[in-house]
């Protein structure tokens, strides 16, 4: 049996993710998207993996910039997911408080994480590509805030569990 786009689709929506921005500064310009298709490769060298879909303009930024920058997000920043989600109107860069680690990609002062990276490979697969990313910059925020997922095509705040004695 042949699995169609649709029902792959509604099958991943039972899948919760960390939802993130992604976003490049260089020759190409500065952008962002929100993307929820990241993953941790290893952490020696700390790598990790982000997909976009070729036909996103993203896709072409991050790929002549050469680098990305992976901003784990928390429940206060829905709005600004949706503006890098293409579903607001204002400038994507006007919201937030914005800075750079070592690549000059935008780091979003007060996300949860922001992984400043390095692409050092991309791979086809499909209609997305999988960028490769080394990890060459960091920021943790020190607050216990509750991150934002992505499940059942909705946002939702996850609060990690106490720890056991």
């Amino acid at each position: 049996m042949d699995v169609t786009a649709e029902h792959f689709r509604d099958g991943m929506s039972c899948l919760g993710a960390a939802v993130s921005l992604i976003t490049s500064a260089g020759p190409e310009g500065r952008h962002g998207m929100t993307a929820s298709a990241v993953c941790s490769i290893t952490d020696s060298p700390p790598t990790l993996l982000v997909c976009v879909n070729q036909k996103n303009r993203s896709h072409d930024v991050f790929n002549g910039n050469g680098n990305l920058c992976v901003n784990v997000l928390a429940e206060q920043h829905i709005p600004l997911a949706d503006i890098f989600a293409g579903r607001g109107d204002a400038e994507r860069f006007d919201s937030g408080n914005w800075t750079t680690l070592e690549t000059g990609a935008p780091v979003l002062a007060d996300a949860m994480a922001a992984f400043d990276c390095r692409i050092i490979e991309r791979r086809a697969i499909g209609s997305h590509s999988v960028f490769y990313a080394r990890v060459v910059g960091m920021l943790r925020s020190p607050q216990a805030a509750e991150t934002l997922i992505w499940f059942g095509r909705r946002y939702h705040s996850l609060k990690a569990a106490p720890k056991g004695d």
